[in-house]
């Protein structure tokens, strides 16, 4: 079963490129972020006609997320992190599809920093790290896949002196994410590729993607019952090299 991440930087304006690699890459489940589309813009037609079924939490502007199934319909168990009655963006949905339960996740840029931003970056991080504590803990398998918004270490960055002042590296947001680790989760691309230097996202200029001056901060994170079916994990980061194509790569794992 592959499961994947894809922050497609605008599901519609995007559309031709994630039906192309859907096509190729033929995952079984997808999360997807940052839609940029309200809920009657989402194009399910058309992934529908690829092949898939799919839930969705749209934004007008900015922000997004959704599952895919190929050849079945997700089953939602949780639409928006909980912890705050407030807050509208639509960052968190969670499903579950052939026993495995789901939940994909755009969390909060935060720059710039300091400021409210960043403060609301890491009050949503302290909600998610409360949920993920009890996810952690179930007896079936729980994949926790999107755009994290973290770059975890100095080994997830093309050099990280140049990121000292970016929310995305900032000390707070690396804690956090070392706590999540420490509940229990296994960061799978991690795992796979222990010693080497794995990015999933490329800046647009500069030759960014061409120079390979990229970070990694599009994570999936596994409990244990799914982190001893893992097989392998990688990045398919030829797509970032594709024509009107997201700064982001889509970022896989194979569970048995």
């Amino acid at each position: 079963m592959r499961i994947a991440t894809y922050n497609v930087n605008g599901v519609n304006g995007r559309l031709d490129v994630l039906l192309r690699w859907l096509e190729g890459a033929k995952p079984d489940v997808v999360c997807l972020q940052e839609l940029k589309a309200p809920d009657e813009k989402f194009p399910v037609r058309a992934i529908e006609e690829a092949g898939y079924g799919s839930i969705w939490h749209g934004e007008q502007r900015w922000n997004g997320v959704a599952i895919l199934a190929r050849g079945r319909d997700p089953h939602e168990t949780r639409r928006g992190l909980p912890g705050d009655l407030d807050d509208g963006h639509s960052r968190y949905i969670e499903a579950a599809v052939n026993g495995i339960i789901v939940g994909c996740l755009y969390l909060p840029n935060g720059n710039p920093r300091p400021g409210p931003k960043f403060e609301y970056k890491m009050r949503w991080t302290e909600r998610f790290e409360a949920l993920a504590a009890e996810l952690v803990t179930l007896d079936a398998p729980v994949v926790m896949a999107g755009d994290y918004n973290i770059i975890p270490t100095d080994d997830d960055v093309y050099k990280p002196e140049r990121w000292l002042d970016d929310a995305l590296f900032a000390p707070e947001a690396k804690a956090a994410y070392a706590r999540l680790l420490a509940q229990g989760w296994m960061d799978a691309l991690r795992h796979v590729y222990p010693d080497e230097r794995v990015y999933t996202f490329w800046k647009y200029f500069r030759g960014a993607f061409e120079r390979d001056a990229g970070l990694r901060i599009d994570h999936i994170l596994l409990n244990d019952p799914a982190a001893r079916r893992l097989k392998t994990a990688g990045v398919d980061r030829t797509v970032r090299g594709w024509e009107k194509t997201s700064d982001h790569a889509p970022v896989w794992v194979m569970l048995e």
